[in-house]
C-alpha cells in the first residue's frame, strides 16, 4: 500500500488509558526511577520508507507522523495508546488538558504541563510551541508540510490564498503581528484565534505541524533528518537515508509527565529500504535477528492468509482497518452520469464482494456503502442505496430501463492501474455489464490524480476511481474536501470533487454541521450528509482498506491504532 500523504489543505472551512503491557515471564527487564518504563531491549522496526524527513513541520506522510509522534515529537494533545473505532477522543500531551474553547469555537487555549523537558533538559515552553508553529508558514515547510495553520488561524491571506506571514525567517513587522494576535503565550498557556468555527482544532493540533520547536536548535531547511527531542527517545547519531537509525532513551523524558507513551523498549531500531515481502517473511521465520522486530508496512495480501490460517502466527499480527476508502465518483456535470438514475443503476449493480476479493479478501479490505468509515464517529454500517455486498443487477437494469436511456448505456471508467486493480475493476465491469452497461475501462499507470483532475477530463470520462483517507478522526476531514464546490470547483479544474459535484445546499449544509459546538452531533450530522450522498449515487464506496502487521515472538504489546491510520502504535510495543 502507497505511503499516505495527509492532504495539503486546499479548503479554509472546513478515553481509556493506555493498556499496561504483559511483562511476566520476562527476563533482563529493569524499571528506571525517572522514565517509569521497564525496559525491554532493543525494537527493530522494518519499513520500505523512504522516509522524507523527521523535521515536524515537514512531515506529511501518515506512517512517519504515527512514528515520529510516539517516539520524539511530542505535540498539545494526542490520541490514546491503541485508539479503535467510533468517537475517539484526544488527551492532553504536553498540555495538561484537551484544551479549552469559546463560545464562539474560535478561541482555544492549551496549558503546557510541567516537567516536559528537551533532550538537552532545558524546559519545553509556550514559546517554543508558537516558534514551531511559525515555520509551518515559511518555506520550506509551506510548500512541503501540512498546512492547517495557513488554513485556519486568523492570519490575512493574500489575493492567490497565500498568507500575509512570511514565516519568522523574514523581517516582517506587519505579518509578525498578524501571527502573534492569532498564536499568543500568557505564561504557559497557548491561544490560537481561528479564522473560521471548530469543535474538533483540539485533534488538529495533535498533527505535528503543530510541534514545538526549540528555536535555538532550528535548522531550518538543513535539517531534513535533524532530530531534537521531547518524546522518550531521541535519535543516536546521524539519520542514514539509505538505512535508517536507531533512537535510544531520552535520558531527560519524564514518564510522570507523560500520559501517552509506555516506552518499553530500551532503544528502536529503525531499518527503511526493506521491500513489504522480504520484511515480512524474515519476521515470520522468527530467526534470533528478527524475533524483536516488527514490520511497518502492510504484508502483501498473498501472504495475508497464511498469516491468519496458522494460529501462532495469528497471534503475532494485528488487522487493523488503514487509511483509504475507495469509492467511484461519478462525473455529473457532463455526459450519462448526470442522469440520476443512471447513476443509481451503476450503484446498484456495483459488485464490492467481487471487488474485495480481487483486492486479497477480507484481511485486506471490507466493503464500504459510505465514505465515513468504521474507525470514524459518525460511521453507519447501512447500505443507502440497498444494492447488497454483490449488487442487483436486476434492479440496477430496471433502474436504467426508467432512465431514458438506450441500452447498452456506454460507460467510460477510469482507474489508476496496478496489477491488482486491473483485477479488481473487472471484477465490477462484470456486474456493471449484466446491469446493460458497456464498459469501457480506462487504466491510467502514472500521475493518476494529476491526469483525473486535469481540465478536459471530463469529456473524456464517466466515472472516476478514487480513494480517500481522513486528516485525523473526523468526517470535517472527509465530506467537506470531497463535496464542497466552494473549495474545489473553480475554471482550473475540480480539485478532489473529481465528479465536478455542486449542490449549494450540500455547501450550506457543510457550513451548518461545521458550525455545531458538540461532537456527537457534529458526528451524527456529518453520517446522515454521507448516506444522502451515497443514496443519490454522487459516490459509490467500495471498499474499506485494511492493513496487516506482523511481529516476532518476542514483541509484546502488538497494536494498532486507527486514529493514527491503522499504524502500529509504538506507545505501547515493547519487547520480551
Amino acid at each position: 500500500m502507497q505511503a499516505r500523504r495527509l492532504p495539503r489543505t486546499r479548503f479554509l472551512a472546513a478515553s481509556a488509558a493506555a493498556a499496561a503491557l504483559a511483562v511476566s515471564g520476562c527476563t533482563g527487564i529493569t524499571s528506571d526511577d525517572r522514565t517509569g518504563a521497564a525496559e525491554s531491549g532493543e525494537l527493530t522496526v522494518l519499513s520500505l520508507g523512504p522516509v522524507a524527513t523527521w523535521d515536524p513541520q515537514r512531515l506529511s506522510t501518515a506512517q512517519d507522523i504515527a512514528f515520529a509522534g510516539r517516539v520524539f515529537a511530542r505535540t498539545l494533545t494526542a490520541f490514546p495508546a491503541g485508539a479503535s473505532g467510533g468517537a475517539q477522543n484526544v488527551e492532553g500531551d504536553l498540555a495538561t488538558t484537551a484544551g479549552t474553547v469559546d463560545r464562539t469555537l474560535k478561541t482555544w487555549s492549551f496549558t503546557l504541563r510541567s516537567g516536559v523537558a528537551w533532550q538537552d533538559g532545558s524546559p519545553v515552553t509556550c514559546e517554543d510551541v508558537r516558534y514551531g508553529v511559525s515555520r509551518s508558514f515559511a518555506q520550506p515547510f509551506a510548500t512541503e508540510g501540512l498546512t492547517y495553520p495557513l488554513a485556519y488561524l486568523d492570519i490575512p491571506r493574500k489575493a492567490d490564498g497565500s498568507s500575509t506571514y512570511p514565516g519568522p525567517y523574514a523581517k516582517d513587522a506587519k505579518g509578525q503581528a498578524a501571527f502573534d494576535k492569532a498564536v499568543s503565550c500568557e505564561g504557559q498557556t497557548v491561544t490560537f484565534r481561528l479564522s473560521t468555527p471548530m469543535a474538533d482544532f483540539n485533534q488538529v493540533v495533535a498533527l505535528p505541524v503543530f510541534a514545538p520547536v526549540k528555536q535555538a536548535q532550528d535548522k531550518a531547511g538543513d535539517g531534513t533528518y535533524a532530530v531534537f527531542s521531547n518524546g522518550p527517545y531521541q535519535l543516536r547519531s546521524e539519520w542514514d537515508p539509505s538505512a535508517g537509525g536507531t533512537f535510544e532513551r531520552n535520558p531527560n523524558w519524564d514518564k510522570g509527565s507523560d500520559p501517552i507513551r509506555q516506552a518499553k523498549p530500551v532503544s528502536i531500531h529503525y531499518i527503511e529500504g526493506t521491500e513489504s515481502q522480504t520484511a515480512v517473511q524474515q519476521v515470520i521465520n522468527d530467526d534470533e535477528a528478527h524475533q524483536r522486530s516488527v514490520t511497518l508496512d502492510s504484508a502483501p495480501p498473498a501472504m495475508q492468509q497464511h498469516i491468519l490460517s496458522d494460529n501462532a502466527l495469528k497471534a503475532r499480527s494485528v488487522n487493523p482497518s488503514a487509511q483509504f476508502v475507495d469509492y467511484l465518483a461519478p462525473n455529473v456535470s457532463k455526459g450519462v452520469m448526470r442522469n440520476p438514475k443512471a447513476r443509481e443503476a451503476f450503484a446498484l449493480a456495483t459488485n464490492r464482494e467481487g471487488y474485495v476479493t480481487a483486492l486479497g479478501g477480507a484481511s485486506a479490505a471490507s466493503a464500504a456503502y459510505t465514505l465515513i468509515g468504521p474507525s470514524l464517529p459518525g460511521h453507519n454500517d447501512a447500505d443507502p442505496i440497498g444494492s447488497g455486498p454483490a449488487g442487483d443487477a436486476a434492479r440496477a437494469r430496471a433502474a436504467l430501463q426508467e432512465s431514458g436511456l438506450t441500452l447498452p448505456v456506454k460507460v467510460r471508467v477510469a482507474y489508476r492501474s496496478t496489477p491488482t486493480a486491473d483485477k479488481a475493476m473487472a471484477a465490477l465491469s462484470n456486474g456493471w455489464e449484466d446491469a446493460g452497461f458497456a464498459v469501457q475501462l480506462q487504466p491510467i499507470a502514472k500521475d493518476y490524480f494529476a491526469e483525473v483532475s486535469a481540465p478536459g477530463r471530463a469529456d473524456q470520462t464517466d466515472v472516476f476511481w478514487a480513494n480517500w483517507a481522513p486528516a485525523w478522526p473526523s468526517a470535517s476531514t472527509v465530506i467537506p474536501p470531497l463535496f464542497d464546490s466552494r473549495i474545489n470547483v473553480t475554471k482550473s479544474g475540480n480539485g478532489r470533487d473529481i465528479g465536478g459535484f455542486t449542490d449549494e445546499a450540500v455547501n450550506r449544509e457543510i457550513t451548518r454541521i461545521g458550525a455545531l459546538p458538540d461532537l456527537a452531533s457534529q458526528a451524527s450530522a456529518w453520517g446522515a450528509l454521507d448516506a444522502s450522498l451515497a443514496k443519490r449515487a454522487i459516490f459509490v464506496a467500495l471498499a474499506q482498506r485494511k492493513a496487516l502487521y506482523v511481529a516476532g515472538s518476542s514483541v509484546t504489546g502488538l497494536r494498532a491504532n486507527e486514529a493514527l491510520g491503522g499504524f502500529v502504535d509504538l506507545a505501547t510495543v515493547g519487547v520480551k
